[in-house]
């Protein structure tokens, strides 16, 4: 397990069951895109030690390698050689945070006003920090072969990725505070939930839908995998108080009280 983050909140726990848990998750939120796994790696040879790794023949974004684990069921690795360009690396602490980059020169008159919107921008970043990872790799959770992945990736419409935010606050709550960067949004994403171990939502920017495929109506939640029994656990005592995804229709103009005795009363032990 990379060692990336401070100490956990939530347990680990002793193994995981990719399966069981990829069930549960389709079976709770009719997911309709796999959910995968990130792993970081200090050596190239770590990660080409994965069984059965793709590396790519091209060069490629990060939101593309992520996408083809995530829409073709690839386990594909790569390191800073494959990536198009220092904002994709920098993201997953492949290529330096230099000055150079903090400037955001690329992206000014472009995505931003001007150069110090575009250096403001780079510096709001949630990134890991450049200097212990040479690699990368991402899979579906299912084959098992990042076992464990330091993050998992699951992609949501608003609807399905409420209901996975209520499971994660059913038992010991916390508020949730996410922030947007707006382009390069997989720092608020991957990035963050790397560096910080937390889970992070969020809104995948153009870059992502452009080059990674993301449906028009997809969310982004990364976190860690030990989160996930958590969330699993906290969906099903939701369904079982009838609070489950999809979530039904009760009419705009229809009398509400009757629903919202049943959705907000508390329950009788």
């Amino acid at each position: 397990m990379s060692d990336i983050s401070t100490a956990p909140a939530v347990a680990e726990p002793a193994a995981y069951d990719w399966t069981q848990l990829t069930d549960d998750l389709n079976r709770l939120l009719r997911l309709k895109t796999t959910p995968i796994g990130m792993k970081l790696f200090t050596t190239v040879e770590e990660m080409e030690a994965i069984p059965k790794i793709r590396r790519p023949k091209s060069i490629h974004t990060t939101d593309q390698i992520v996408a083809q684990a995530a829409r073709l069921g690839f386990t594909i690795g790569i390191t800073q050689s494959d990536l198009v360009g220092a904002q994709c690396g920098a993201v997953i602490g492949l290529h330096p945070q230099n000055a150079e980059w903090l400037s955001g020169r690329n992206m000014a008159k472009v995505w931003y006003e001007t150069l110090e919107d575009s250096s403001a921008h780079q510096h709001a970043m949630d990134v890991v920090p450049h200097g212990t990872f040479a690699a990368m790799a991402v899979s579906p959770l299912t084959s098992g072969r990042l076992n464990p992945p330091d993050i998992c990736l699951i992609y949501a419409t608003p609807g399905q990725m409420i209901i996975f935010i209520n499971g994660l606050q059913w038992a010991g709550y916390k508020k949730f505070q996410w922030g947007v960067v707006g382009e390069s949004a997989c720092a608020d994403s991957w990035g963050r939930a790397l560096k910080t171990g937390e889970p992070s939502l969020s809104i995948p920017c153009f870059a992502e839908r452009r080059y990674g495929g993301v449906l028009d109506d997809e969310l982004l939640m990364a976190l860690p995998p030990r989160f996930l029994p958590k969330a699993i656990e906290g969906m099903k005592r939701l369904a079982g108080n009838g609070l489950r995804y999809p979530i039904p229709q009760y009419g705009v103009q229809a009398d509400a009280r009757a629903g919202l005795a049943v959705s907000y009363g508390a329950k009788k032990e």
